[in-house]
């Protein structure tokens, strides 16, 4: 019940099905048990407004928590963002 990749893969399940409410419930669940893979696409949810409402500090915050994670996306994502910034 609180596995973090189950979580996950439900979550992208329920988003690819266009049920973005549940998407970001079970991506939330998965990020909050420290999945990197969660914290990365909570930061695309986030930039895109998908079952969320479109929030900079939010999507940084948890594609900084998938860098830290060692998501490799997120890492070089995090190194074009400090670079333009």
């Amino acid at each position: 019940a609180n596995d973090p990749v189950a979580m996950l893969q439900m979550g992208l399940r329920r988003y690819d099905a266009g049920d973005y409410d549940d998407a970001v419930r079970y991506i939330s669940n998965s990020a909050e048990l420290g999945d990197a893979g969660a914290h990365y696409q909570l930061s695309c949810l986030y930039r895109k407004g998908q079952g969320v409402e479109k929030d900079v500090k939010k999507e940084v915050y948890h594609l900084e928590q998938a860098a830290i994670g060692g998501h490799p996306i997120a890492r070089y994502n995090i190194g074009i963002e400090e670079e333009e910034n």
